[in-house]
């Protein structure tokens, strides 16, 4: 019997090592491509850590902090990561639901008394977990220049969410929402009694040895081995400087490195259990994270492009879906300057995290060719596919701006005298804009993000071109139109400016203020 055991144990032990060495050989395969596809993609540096089974396999930079310089990107290289805070927010909420000081269920109102949404049953049936999981019936990104480099509070731009309009039916489609995720974070602070930093700091960082990873920007000051955001420019890379997002650091304003990273994938894969039989959230907290609560239809496109994925949909901070036999928990992340991804499999205890310091796709070629690696099947060209819909993204952009030249109506003259169009615009959204008279030019400033200011130059009719004075990371071109009325009195600004993250169409401007 004792020889019986012993054969048996030893045979699971060379599986074992057997599985360990395919996994390194996998992880070598991995390194490989990415130095291979580094080159495609106008990144100038990135990192990238890969955990299997609570080991290590992969923890390694790939070209330079900041383009035109030659200092090397490591594993301890400081990087955005975005919007792959919000598991950290379901985290900290997670670990108070397990301490009994709050339930997934409880109304978000009866911690956050100015909460409010655009109507009065759905503020009062609004629940934590319907912060966390995108279905609030906004359109996805709805309000993000609230709080975009603006100086209001979290609490602020919360409040201000009971102006925003509904995109749909609370609870029945799916609207990708920041502002749902600031208020999270402000129910941390309200219950725990500590700001979501300092929570997420003591309860997280500490115990998982994040030891370089910070929540603000302006802990920058004097760090070492911080990585410059960049974004292409008229067909260079350009780097840009850190921007500012303390109102939003419980959606996306973690700072951190992929050695730091891998130790909170580890966490996740072991479904909140650390070292030293430290339990920093439930087993049972883990599973309703990783519960779909609002689910997407699977386009006819995707669906011949991964043809093992059956389902799609959003649990708690995590975007849930299947893959070849396997339930895949991912996010995505995009600051400025900076995109980042993480993909966990739990059931292959597999997780990769990469962090760029670019805004491109790279980081899914790398997290899909990963999948594909080790779950084994056919192998996509995932690095072909996203340089093509890059390029398709990049022309749709450049026939947006086409058409937009091609109806400027030429010799035309504005209805009043320049000097007319000063004023103060505003509404209860946003906050104020304010167009200058001086020096014979308009310049206009969104004054709750100065950074939001440019020169107003004539296109046609009342409509002015904006010069903006900053480079910013998520559009280039800009127009404001005045409107009159029938005395061709100016009653209100309206923007448009072409991108595909903050929309300018949705708060009013009207004039308040001559």
């Amino acid at each position: 019997m004792i020889r019986k055991i012993f054969i048996f144990l030893l045979l699971i032990v060379t599986a074992a090592a057997a599985q360990t060495e395919t996994d390194r050989e996998l992880a070598g395969q991995l390194d490989d491509f990415i130095q291979n596809i580094h080159g495609d993609w106008p990144v100038p540096g990135f990192a990238v850590a890969l955990v299997k089974n609570d080991d290590i396999l992969l923890l390694k930079g790939y070209g330079v902090l900041k383009t035109g310089t030659e200092t090397p990107v490591n594993g301890n290289t400081l990087f955005a990561i975005a919007s792959n805070t919000k598991a950290f927010t379901a985290a900290a909420l997670a670990m108070l639901v397990d301490e009994g000081k709050l339930d997934w269920d409880d109304r978000v109102i009866d911690y956050l008394p100015y909460f409010r949404m655009y109507n009065e049953y759905v503020t009062q049936d609004f629940r934590i977990r319907d912060l966390l999981s995108h279905r609030s019936g906004l359109k996805t990104y709805s309000g993000d220049l609230v709080w975009y480099g603006t100086n209001y509070s979290a609490a602020e731009v919360v409040r201000r969410a009971r102006f925003l309009k509904p995109a749909g039916p609370f609870r029945s489609r799916y609207g990708y929402s920041n502002i749902m995720f600031i208020a999270a974070g402000e129910v941390v602070a309200a219950v725990s009694g500590k700001p979501w930093d300092q929570f997420v700091r003591e309860r997280i960082f500490e115990p998982l040895k994040m030891k370089r990873t910070v929540t603000t920007t302006r802990a920058l000051s004097g760090m070492e081995n911080v990585a410059a955001p960049h974004r292409q420019w008229k067909g260079e890379t350009i780097a840009l400087e850190w921007y500012n997002w303390d109102n939003t650091i419980a959606a996306g304003g973690i700072i951190s490195s992929v050695k730091d990273m891998s130790n909170w994938l580890r966490l996740q894969l072991n479904r909140g259990a650390w070292e030293d039989s430290l339990r920093i959230f439930s087993e049972k907290s883990s599973h309703t994270m990783w519960t779909p609560h609002i689910s997407y239809t699977i386009s006819e496109k995707s669906e011949k492009r991964m043809p093992s994925m059956h389902f799609r949909g959003y649990g708690l901070g995590w975007r849930l879906n299947d893959y070849k036999g396997s339930m895949v928990c991912s996010h995505g992340g995009g600051y400025d300057g900076m995109y980042s991804g993480v993909m966990l499999v739990p059931d292959k205890k597999l997780g990769i995290v990469v962090l760029t310091n670019a805004m491109t796709s790279l980081q899914n070629v790398i997290i899909n060719q990963t999948l594909d690696l080790f779950l084994g099947g056919d192998m996509t060209d995932w690095n072909g596919y996203y340089l093509k819909r890059s390029r398709k993204s990049d022309r749709k952009k450049k026939e947006r701006l086409e058409k937009r030249y091609a109806a400027r109506v030429d010799d035309t003259e504005p209805s009043l005298p320049l000097e007319e169009f000063a004023g103060i615009y505003g509404g209860d959204l946003y906050g104020n804009v304010e167009v200058k008279w001086e020096d014979g030019r308009l310049e206009m400033t969104m004054l709750p993000n100065p950074d939001m200011a440019g020169t107003l130059e004539h296109w046609h009719f009342n409509t002015f071109k904006v010069k903006w004075k900053k480079t910013m990371s998520w559009f280039e071109e800009g127009w404001v139109q005045f409107v009159t009325n029938s005395r061709n009195e100016v009653v209100e600004l309206k923007f448009d400016v072409p991108n595909d993250d903050f929309w300018f169409d949705e708060p009013e401007f009207k004039k308040i203020e001559n």
